[in-house]
């Protein structure tokens, strides 16, 4: 199979498949299902599941697994075999309705944060009908994957799909009352879409395997910087290394086989640093399948002797990595709510939708920024190479100018207009708006893209919150405008002027990587969290419960555990980086420091004891006294450190415990890493006793 289109959906059960193998009444059933119509009964499934395993047992697989989100921003998967005995003790093929419905595992296995106690083991996976399964696995391990939602024994949501499709659900019911209103009775369900880019970086596997801070904590924890690395801007959409190209057309295929629409990929700024962008789809199935990328490239990585990092930020000095989430509404009548186009003197949904969206940004900045507060990412974001911790919006001056004078309204002026090139090339249409990389919300044309999340986050997380916070808006809005006893267009005009004039402050169309920006930003009373310690307990502050209360999204008690398990995460991950940090330091770094110290030493007393001359050997003096220095600074370190990890574990309080690592221990690791840097400078490189930035970034 050499081309795209004998691979693609070659192992991805799509619609048309099962409507090809079901009686066409339960396939309306499993649609009427699918809309939220009707609830899916014993019946539909049993046919359904009988359906899903033929095909599956087909193309070779021997096992069925549900395939969920636990609160770890990984998935899970239990295998089952299709497989089942008969009372007279022959085997059969064996799926069953209540198979593909529901499973069990253990929920107390998983993070909680609380909802289980070790005691209550009970968890469901339950059926997600409108994402499309697939399977994955080689020779005789392949396996069926079923995507689900995770639920504990009493319905609490334990994963990041629940909230999700509760999010996108309050979504759709808001948004559906602002269409009545603008007299679209045609739409009866509107889509959230969702386009993901996922940036990489892929290094030697040899090299992994020799460092054990990306082995366990997926980055480097030391590391001197080569004298050359992003600067010259010579990588970003630079050729492709033949290496490289034969993992991309790899994964690739692979990922086309289950139904994953791989649309573009190239060189990202930082060395050895690349990027994958899919095709749009609803965001539920868009979040599955960001899943699935971010697997799979580990897994092709591997096959080509290479190791993926998706860590946000594996190198120090050089860019990190982000996903960036392209996010838009769209009726099931083919309309993109946020495509200028639409607008009209007539029509001013699309206004209305913008303004929700500014207006949610604005009130919601904090919680919307929490989603974006991991470990990892706090090495990224605001380090002049992504969006700062604030949260602002970068609308372009053509629509933030519409919306100002919204009272003088000048549909026309959103028309596409023409660039001519003054030479033989031709001429291109430019769109309504710029694009603004600095920002981390940004209007792109008929879409925003949230720049913020770190690449290796799930991200349900910021969608879930996204979605939430502009339905809540709309909601406003519809209960506005449909108890005004104005003419609909004046009353929507009159709205958009008091709310832009209220919450503009959030717009900033500058560069966001510039000190004057944060300046600027408390001027204008904009929060500034700069990192996951500052951020996290947003989610248990009264605005944030109360609002995903409201849309029945996740209650009181479902938002604490997320608080709690990100917090224990937090913990955890710095407990991680900081033990492996000193041991790197203490058994691998100082050793070699040791031995090289020695070396000279030795060098030295011999080449005295042959010239009897000491200004042939000043330099090796001064070298060697500044490297044992280092060395003994380095011991210090590694005892400090050492001794601040027992006292951090005896701290009960977890918030407290995150407060200590950050304000204690992190200060001290700094000192470290800076005197690791500035030995390995000072070292030889073959006394060296592990893989450089050099070798890593520049050896492919």
């Amino acid at each position: 199979m050499n081309t795209m289109l004998e691979v693609f959906g070659i192992d991805y059960f799509s619609e048309s498949e099962l409507k090809s193998r079901i009686p066409s009444s339960i396939f309306k059933k499993f649609r009427a299902v699918q809309r939220g119509d009707e609830e899916l009964s014993l019946e539909v499934a049993d046919v359904i599941a009988n359906a899903v395993k033929t095909w599956a047992t087909e193309r070779g697989a021997t096992h069925f697994t549900h395939w969920f989100q636990p609160l770890t921003d990984l998935t899970a998967e239990k295998h089952e075999s299709f497989m089942s005995v008969t009372s007279d003790g022959t085997m059969m093929s064996q799926f069953t309705g209540k198979e593909i419905i529901k499973g069990e595992t253990d929920a107390s296995s998983f993070p909680s944060g609380g909802l289980r106690s070790t005691f209550e083991a009970r968890g469901y996976t339950a059926w997600d009908t409108n994402s499309p399964m697939f399977i994955r696995g080689t020779g005789t391990a392949k396996t069926l994957y079923i995507p689900t939602a995770y639920l504990g024994y009493n319905g609490e949501a334990l994963d990041k799909k629940v909230p999700l499709l509760r999010s996108i659900k309050a979504l759709n019911t808001q948004s559906l009352r602002i269409q009545k209103l603008v007299g679209d009775t045609k739409t009866t369900h509107i889509d959230v879409t969702l386009g993901i880019e996922q940036e990489y970086f892929l290094i030697n596997k040899d090299f992994w395997d020799r460092r054990q801070d990306l082995a366990l904590a997926g980055r480097t924890l030391f590391g001197s910087l080569p004298p050359k690395g992003q600067e010259l801007s010579d990588h970003y959409y630079g050729t492709i290394k033949e290496k490289v190209q034969l993992f991309m057309g790899e994964l690739d295929a692979e990922l086309w086989k289950i139904g994953v629409i791989a649309k573009t990929k190239h060189n990202e700024v930082a060395p050895n640093q690349f990027e994958i962008a899919l095709m749009f789809a609803a965001a539920n199935v868009a979040i599955d399948q960001n899943h699935l990328v971010m697997d799979t490239i580990t897994k092709v990585a591997d096959r080509h002797g290479l190791a993926a990092l998706l860590h946000e930020k594996p190198f120090d000095g050089i860019n990190g990595s982000g996903k960036h989430c392209n996010w838009s509404l769209a009726t099931n009548t083919g309309v993109n709510l946020l495509d200028p186009d639409t607008l009209t003197d007539d029509n001013l949904q699309y206004l209305l939708y913008i303004m929700a969206i500014i207006e949610g940004v604005d009130r919601y900045a904090d919680i919307l920024r929490c989603t974006t507060a991991t470990p990892g990412n706090d090495h990224r974001l605001g380090g002049h190479e992504a969006p700062p911790a604030i949260i602002s919006i970068f609308l372009g001056e053509p629509l933030e100018k519409l919306l100002d004078n919204i009272e003088h309204l000048d549909s026309s002026e959103t028309a596409e207009t023409i660039i001519s090139m003054g030479v033989q090339i031709a001429a291109i249409s430019k769109n309504f708006s710029d694009r603004n990389r600095t920002s981390p919300f940004a209007y792109t044309g008929n879409k925003f893209e949230f720049r913020m999340p770190g690449s290796s986050a799930a991200a349900s997380t910021p969608m879930f919150v996204l979605n939430t916070i502009v339905a809540d808006i709309l909601k406003e809005y519809a209960d506005h405008l449909e108890k005004s006893k104005e003419e609909l267009n004046p009353a929507i005009i009159k709205l958009i002027k008091t709310k832009f004039d209220k919450h503009k402050k959030v717009i900033f169309n500058g560069n966001g990587y510039e000190g004057s920006w944060v300046k600027e930003a408390k001027k204008r009373k904009l929060s500034n969290l700069a990192d996951t310690v500052e951020a996290l307990p947003v989610y248990i502050r009264k605005d944030s419960l109360e609002l995903f209360e409201r849309h029945n999204v996740l209650t009181k008690a479902e938002m604490e555990s997320r608080y709690i398990v990100y917090i224990e995460r937090y913990d955890k991950q710095s407990n991680i980086d900081l033990s492996i940090a000193i041991r790197m330091a203490k058994n691998e770094i100082y050793p070699s420091v040791v031995k090289y110290v020695t070396r000279i030493s030795k060098m030295i007393t011999a080449v005295r004891e042959a010239l009897k001359d000491e200004k042939y050997i000043q330099y090796d003096k001064e070298h060697l006294q500044k490297v044992i220095k280092l060395k003994n600074d380095l011991k210090d370190t590694i005892t400090s450190l050492s001794n601040g990890l027992e006292d951090a574990l005896a701290i009960e309080d977890i918030y407290e415990r995150a407060v200590f690592y950050k304000t204690k221990l992190f200060p001290i690791y700094n000192d470290m890493r800076a005197i690791v840097d500035q030995l390995e400078l000072l070292i030889d490189k073959k006394d060296w006793s592990i893989p450089t930035y050099y070798d890593m970034l520049f050896k492919l």
